[in-house]
């Protein structure tokens, strides 16, 4: 099975897994083995899934403002988790690929493949709230005919970014292009590099 398949099937699984419930505040239960690349792939699209419903949520014209502090805090936390998981898979992909015999020749891509694999999460969420839009019972001709076309332009997304990324991963192996990560070094989340968070106690 090629890798995006093998993700592809995960996420579903985790976002199906999700809809059971519906709740943000619900635990993950993670079917597969921690030491598992298939365990990261299922963590990562949850906290996607979870961050999804949170920007709903905190979109709500009604919403208390301390509620929404408290969510907005939440979602801050919860794109510093997207970050690290995508970091956790960019160091199994640099393991992989470390005994590759380079080729001289070889370029670097412009994205990781990590950072492209957290598009192809997002992408699975997009379909699986697009159908359901298609679907919606409660609504229009018209707004069912306009996301059935939407859909169909995600479908075809789907094709060309897995395809990308099986092509991205073939060329690695071959060594036709080699690996270079940066980790993301964000700083608003750091106390010694956000000057709001450390000039506090001045």
């Amino acid at each position: 099975m090629k890798f995006t398949e093998k993700a592809w099937k995960i996420f579903n699984q985790s976002i199906q897994d999700y809809h059971i419930k519906d709740n943000v505040n619900q635990n993950i239960n993670n079917p597969y083995p921690q030491d598992k690349i298939e365990h990261l792939l299922y963590l990562k699209n949850w906290i996607d899934t979870v961050q999804w419903h949170l920007e709903d949520l905190i979109r709500d014209e009604n919403i208390d403002p301390i509620e929404a502090l408290r969510l907005k805090r939440w979602i801050d936390q919860s794109n510093q988790e997207r970050t690290d998981r995508v970091e956790n898979l960019d160091s199994w992909f640099l393991q992989k690929y470390e005994n590759v015999n380079v080729l001289p020749q070889a370029k670097i891509n412009t994205e990781s493949p990590a950072w492209a694999i957290d598009r192809f999460s997002i992408l699975a969420l997009k379909i699986y709230h697009m159908k359901a839009e298609a679907e919606r019972q409660d609504a229009g001709i018209e707004h069912k005919q306009s996301c059935r076309k939407k859909l169909e332009i995600l479908q075809q997304q789907y094709i060309d970014l897995s395809t990308a990324i099986e092509e991205l991963l073939e060329d690695y192996s071959a060594g036709r292009k080699y690996m270079k990560v940066y980790k993301q070094m964000k700083m608003y989340n750091d106390e010694e590099l956000n000057p709001v968070l450390y000039n506090r106690n001045k």
